[in-house]
């Protein structure tokens, strides 16, 4: 089982996670002719794509997935409540509503979605198996919770998100509601926040953590990566982090 993003962060999110024959989206946040470009940098041609894994409504994990779908006859597994917060598609795509707490399978990959608390209609992030090995994913949550906890202990992989520095947040030029909003409780993770979470779980079986969806505003790599760092007792340079512009390569499970 292998993994690489194609891009994380506000202009734009999709992972992309393969076992066996099956290769899976998660989220398409891109326009179909960017999608298409960031697959084939990682060696992948769309007509490869099994399936599409939504997270929530959110334009930045959504915008692209239903053009992609209709132009390439890829399922789109959303929740009824994601997909009632959508509205009208103009598109023809196909759809698979997905229940929040149900399991389900893509050819070789087990899905587990799970619900998150953030400012969306249904949203949920996912942990993927091969049957011997889990990536978890944990992304626009305002908070954690024991569900989550239970969601990602023991991978053997996790994508945490690590929006942003509280104190970059608070001391920037954003407005105050929009501060409130994404600190808040159905926001998004701020460093520690992930690091206290990424400290709770059994890490036992890690091989890998990317830092994920950081604001380019309100964060550094290297704030993320020191806080994540110290919550598993290892070098800085151990954990990595997906941008904007490139995501990050292959990371293989063994």
């Amino acid at each position: 089982m292998r993994f690489a993003s194609l891009g994380s962060g506000s202009a734009g999110n999709a992972l992309v996670a393969e076992a066996g024959g099956t290769v899976l989206l998660l989220d398409c946040g891109f326009s179909m002719r960017e999608t298409v470009a960031r697959l084939a940098r990682l060696g992948l041609e769309p007509e490869q794509i099994s399936g599409i894994l939504i997270t929530h409504e959110h334009d930045d994990h959504l915008g692209g997935a239903f053009r992609f779908s209709a132009r390439f006859r890829v399922p789109v597994h959303i929740t009824h409540g994601t997909l009632t917060a959508v509205g009208a598609i103009p598109q023809e795509p196909i759809i698979q509503v997905i229940d929040s707490h149900s399991p389900f399978c893509v050819g070789d990959l087990e899905i587990h979605p799970y619900p998150v608390p953030h400012d969306a209609r249904e949203p949920v992030q996912y942990v993927l198996g091969d049957g011997a090995r889990k990536l978890g994913v944990l992304t626009d949550a305002g908070t954690s919770t024991p569900h989550i906890e239970a969601m990602l202990t023991r991978c053997e992989a996790l994508v945490l998100e690590c929006n942003h520095d509280i104190d970059l947040l608070m001391n920037g030029d954003y407005p105050k509601s929009l501060k409130q909003r994404i600190g808040g409780r159905l926001g998004h993770l701020d460093n520690d926040s992930s690091a206290r979470l990424l400290a709770s779980l059994d890490q036992s079986r890690l091989q890998h953590v990317i830092a994920a969806h950081l604001s380019e505003r309100n964060n550094r790599p290297e704030l993320a990566r020191r806080v994540l760092s110290a919550a598993m007792n290892c070098e800085d340079e151990w954990v990595g982090v997906a941008d904007q512009a490139a995501g990050f390569g292959w990371r293989q499970l063994v």
